[in-house]
């Protein structure tokens, strides 16, 4: 049983985000791991506990993405690999979503892929059912929990959520699924986790690594630039009286006045 769980180091919510001069996002230093990766690094953790399996953490950037696979390793995870290369900068999730597929078939024995439900960063999911796609497997979005996993006969049954309910489905495995945050509790790395991690060698596949050529993985679509938000104006007016009906018929007045009615 091999899975393979997907991350990214995305910013922290809570930090203040700028929107520089040129239209470019000054995220500050305050990378952290996606919370919603949180959830799929732990499941596939548990699964390979489960199953006797391997977890392999997988990650497409640079050299800010370590800290995310190291805190898979730390958690647990057998391996990590990054997939990263020059043709890959401003990718969008077209060539990412090739760049991820591409690489999960070179490790050639993958069972199951495991999502976040999306990247906080961009809020967007499009790049996981892209994946799924692109290899041809079967995917599972807004996966709640796994009922059922049988490694040997290749088969997965899972309750998903949906605007309706929750929704049982099948399906044969290799598969691509993506995770609510309820599918489980995190876990934390421990102090030897961390060591171990820190000793570990990452290797970096390049685009020539995974048999990717430029052209494979040119944007469809590019970000152009940013704008920040306007400045909200406004003034607040506390209307005065000497009772509630006193106070209702100045409100009629002013919004009179102002020609809002």
């Amino acid at each position: 049983m091999h899975v393979v769980v997907i991350t990214k180091s995305t910013p922290d919510t809570a930090a203040a985000v700028t929107v520089q001069g040129d239209g470019t996002i000054d995220w500050g230093d305050s990378l952290v791991v996606n919370p919603w990766d949180e959830y799929a690094i732990t499941e596939a953790v548990l699964l390979k506990g489960n199953h006797n399996g391997t977890a392999t953490i997988l990650t497409v950037g640079g050299e800010e993405q370590q800290e995310a696979l190291k805190h898979g390793l730390a958690i647990g995870c057998d391996q990590a690999i990054r997939v990263w290369d020059d043709a890959l900068a401003g990718a969008d999730s077209f060539a990412y979503a090739e760049a991820v597929a591409a690489a999960i078939r070179k490790l050639g024995d993958v069972d199951l892929v495991i999502f976040g439900r999306e990247f906080a960063d961009t809020a967007t999911d499009q790049h996981i059912y892209q994946v799924a796609r692109k290899l041809g497997w079967t995917m599972l979005g807004s996966v709640a929990n796994i009922e059922a996993l049988d490694a040997s006969a290749k088969t997965i049954r899972v309750a998903r959520m949906t605007e309706h309910g929750t929704q049982t489905i099948s399906s044969k495995l290799p598969a691509v699924i993506s995770v609510l945050k309820d599918i489980n509790e995190p876990k934390y790395p421990t102090f030897i986790g961390i060591r171990k991690a820190a000793k570990a060698e990452i290797p970096v596949w390049s685009a020539g690594d995974l048999g990717l050529d430029a052209a494979a993985l040119q944007p469809r679509a590019e970000h152009v630039r940013y704008q920040a938000l306007p400045a909200r104006e406004g003034a607040v007016e506390i209307i005065e009286g000497a009772s509630a009906q006193e106070k209702a018929a100045k409100l009629v007045d002013k919004l009179l006045e102002e020609k809002v009615l």
